[in-house]
């Protein structure tokens, strides 16, 4: 396989991002976009020089597609990406993996049986201050960790949720705050930190209307090293606020803001050039920038093409996802919970209910 042809699935904000990042890497192409908004889809297609298709499996059928990228609302990914794979498609899913761990596993052992390989997007692990913290813990700088913690404050405005019918309901976006836009830090939380073990946790809705999820959320988490820590998150910090991880250890301490390594203090001296600026693209808006996209697609289509594991693959992707759920239970039951989780079909009975 010279070079891995993509199409994309999907009419939202997210899919410029994809189709950039796949547009400027030497081995991969774009071939075709798909979507239920055909303006929309026929709109992109002509930005980025593909065919474009109102049809999914009339798309599938072509044998020049190698791999199809998920970019579709979070609730209908792994029925999306089984088709794809059930077509003899390479799968790259836009985070999360889906919103139920049912509907993830199903998706992983598909491919798995199908013998195509699974990417889930969480391209913040790629930023150089995650590189450069997950480095420094892996060599032990920092010491046996004591607490890690994840404080995303960002803004959405009541015209965002107002802007899809899926968002902010429990059907299609599987939660608010945690699940569509925290999960990304929950991610590198649990990559730099390690497995959570338990977390109790509250969540509820104050600075938006119309939402069956929440908005504002925090919990009480214990990693299985033993370590403690904090994840809080809401989308009501007007005008979006810095959002930061915070990882201390036996031997020093480090925190990134806005994926930025701005602070290493280690008791042995070491010395780390700390970035000198943070970047706010998201904070306050969807937009994101496409580098760190980039950076995910070449290693995915690298896996692809040597029929590999893609780093952040579906057992990778399934993690934050399943964090996100405990903290849901716990929200809703008011209860301690441990992980892993059986299942998570207790959601759609416990959401009837309401915070």
């Amino acid at each position: 396989m010279s070079q891995v042809k993509f199409a994309i699935v999907g009419t939202g904000s997210i899919v410029p991002i994809h189709a950039q990042a796949i547009s400027r890497i030497d081995d991969a192409s774009l071939v075709a976009i798909c979507g239920k908004n055909a303006a929309k889809a026929q709109e992109f297609a002509t930005n980025f020089n593909c065919d474009w298709y109102n049809d999914y499996q009339e798309m599938l059928k072509r044998t020049d597609i190698d791999a199809v990228s998920i970019c579709t609302p979070s609730g209908l990914h792994a029925e999306l990406g089984i088709e794809a794979a059930l077509a003899g498609k390479h799968v790259v899913i836009e985070k999360p993996i889906d919103i139920t761990l049912e509907k993830a596993d199903a998706l992983i052992k598909t491919c798995q049986k199908q013998g195509v390989r699974l990417g889930v997007i969480f391209q913040r692990r790629y930023s150089d201050g995650v590189i450069a913290l997950k480095s420094l813990l892996d060599q032990g700088k920092l010491g046996k960790l004591i607490f890690g913690g994840c404080y995303i404050k960002l803004y959405r405005s009541q015209e965002y949720y107002d802007s899809g019918a899926w968002r902010g309901t429990w059907e299609i976006d599987g939660g608010g705050v945690l699940m569509n836009q925290g999960i990304h830090y929950i991610d590198m939380l649990q990559f730099l930190a390690g497995p959570v073990a338990e977390v109790t946790g509250h969540c509820g809705t104050f600075g938006h209307t119309g939402l069956e999820v929440e908005d504002t959320a925090s919990a009480a988490i214990k990693f299985q090293s033993g370590a403690l820590g904090v994840i809080e998150g809401t989308t009501c910090a007007y005008p979006g606020l810095v959002s930061r991880i915070d990882i201390y250890g036996t031997e020093g301490s480090a925190v990134l803001e806005n994926d930025v390594l701005t602070s290493v203090q280690l008791k042995s001296g070491y010395e780390y050039k700390v970035g000198s600026s943070t970047d706010n693209a998201g904070v306050s808006s969807p937009d994101i920038s496409f580098e760190c996209h980039q950076r995910q697609f070449q290693e995915i289509i690298t896996a692809f093409k040597t029929d590999m594991e893609p780093l952040t693959n579906g057992i990778e992707g399934r993690k934050a996802l399943e964090v996100i759920l405990a903290i849901y239970k716990s929200a809703f039951t008011g209860n301690r919970v441990t992980l892993p989780l059986a299942d998570s079909l207790f959601l759609k009975e416990l959401a009837k209910s309401g915070w």
